[in-house]
């Protein structure tokens, strides 16, 4: 497997080792928490890209979309005759077919929502195999293959591999689809909101015409993707959805919210995630979960002992007072939810909100003004340095500007500082953070340790 350590490759790797194949693979980099992922499963890697990881005897090579058509390894590949295959063909080959697939898809929470409903089907005894790209705190494993009829995957609209640019997502083969948001992202790969669309509207005409079908009403771009089927199950927090999550608040250790059926309570649930965020992707899961035909009775419990996935609003611990969580958020809608929902559980408690500008979107100025807006609700705004990657280097006119964020936010009146990089941003933190602060780290990577190094140094602190 060439680029192995990617949330969705270490994962396939995990359920090729799980059915008996024997796997190895390369990466550019090994971080957390794939990485000792992959040394438990007993999965070998190698750093950097060579030819010579591919062994004589290979069956497959599995190439990730962060491959670039110049890689070398994948290349080799190619060259020498090997079956190369891409992550979602290889997925949809050797584990969805014959199977039922329940695609979860949106610009945001499909992780935790896919992650959600693996569980409850879990619970629930059927079994399901599943692959989603984060590590459910539930399983301990981003994976399973399950002697049930269901597979549950997480669809994911980036591209499929040099090889093949239509979404990962057209590979799965859905008979139920759960769709948490549309919005524009990717600008890497996507020319604007209008391409988004039409890759999730290609994704919908995949269903057969009396599949479950359950929508986000709270987004319309959602709605207007689905707007070709006759009939679809809407859910979220806005009056207008047919399942609407009501009453939501935190009562200090659970988010509560009613589950409310065309105007009228059917039910109360209980969530340990925060926020209306959380209650919103809850609420999909127990609608899908109803299409898919479990009870009321068997699904209210399941999102009461749901722990959530690593890295989505993730409580890394309390430091001396200090409280850490951390979080994938790198929309920013999905900014200012994680703020929101982290606002909901300790309302009177300093939030520091400390972002790094990492994904193909946000490294570009394309959300610049709209950060402004997410980041606001936050008492102290740190912005890191812009990650700079070698394989898509972005144009100082494209580039996104910290500074200017920095500056735009201050004329708000909420404190912020720009730049710099992980080690100043713990230095930073160390010196001004007090007790009963709350820091909410937001990258979509590694952020260059700092979670690590930040909790050494609360914990190093008298």
């Amino acid at each position: 497997m060439v680029a192995i350590c990617g949330t969705g490759m270490g994962a396939m790797a995990g359920l090729l080792k799980e059915a008996g194949h024997e796997v190895s693979g390369s990466d550019r980099a090994f971080y957390p928490p794939m990485a000792e992922r992959l040394q438990a499963w007993g999965i070998p890697t190698r750093q950097g890209f060579d030819p010579a990881h591919i062994d004589s005897d290979t069956d497959l090579v599995i190439v990730g979309n962060v491959c670039r058509k110049d890689n070398l390894e994948a290349q080799a590949a190619l060259q020498r005759g090997f079956r190369v295959m891409s992550f979602p063909q290889a997925l949809s080959e050797f584990f969805i077919a014959g199977k039922a697939s329940v695609v979860v898809a949106g610009t945001h929470g499909k992780t935790t929502t896919a992650a959600l409903l693996s569980y409850l089907l879990m619970e629930a005894g059927l079994d399901p195999s599943f692959l989603v790209g984060g590590i459910p705190q539930n399983f301990g494993k981003s994976f399973h293959l399950g002697k049930g009829g269901v597979f549950v995957v997480e669809g994911d609209e980036y591209d499929t591999a040099f090889f093949d640019k239509g979404p990962k997502f057209l590979h799965y083969r859905p008979q139920a689809l759960l769709l948490t948001a549309v919005e524009f992202d990717h600008a890497d790969i996507y020319r604007d909101l209008d391409d988004v669309k039409g890759a999730f509207r290609r994704l919908v005409e995949l269903l057969p015409p009396d599949a479950p079908l359950v929508v986000a009403a709270d987004f319309p771009h959602a709605r207007e993707v689905t707007r070709s089927r006759d009939a679809c199950l809407t859910f979220g927090v806005s009056p207008d959805a047919e399942w609407r999550a009501a009453n939501v608040h935190d009562d200090g250790t659970a988010t509560v919210f009613d589950i409310v059926y065309r105007g009228r309570v059917q039910s109360t649930a209980r969530i340990p995630q925060p926020g209306a965020i959380n209650a919103r992707n809850a609420l999909g899961v127990f609608v899908t979960a109803r299409a898919l035909g479990l009870a009321t009775s068997e699904i209210l419990p399941g999102l009461a002992s749901f722990r959530g996935v690593a890295r989505r609003q993730e409580l890394v611990g309390e430091f001396h007072g200090v409280t850490v969580i951390d979080d994938f958020a790198h929309h920013p809608t999905a900014v200012a939810g994680a703020i929101a929902a982290v606002r909901l559980r300790y309302p009177r408690r300093r939030l520091w909100a400390v972002f790094e500008p990492r994904s193909n979107t946000s490294r570009r100025k394309v959300f610049q003004r709209e950060y402004v807006a997410a980041l606001e609700a936050a008492d102290q705004v740190v912005i890191g340095g812009v990650f700079q990657k070698a394989t898509d280097a972005v144009s100082a006119a494209e580039l996104f500007s910290p500074d200017q964020l920095a500056a735009d936010l201050a004329a708000r009146g909420v404190a912020a500082h720009a730049g710099g990089d992980a080690d100043a941003i713990r230095t930073l933190l160390l010196n001004d953070v007090r007790r009963d602060d709350v820091i909410l780290l937001m990258s979509n990577g590694d952020f260059g340790g700092l979670r690590r190094t930040l909790v050494d140094g609360l914990v190093a602190r008298a």
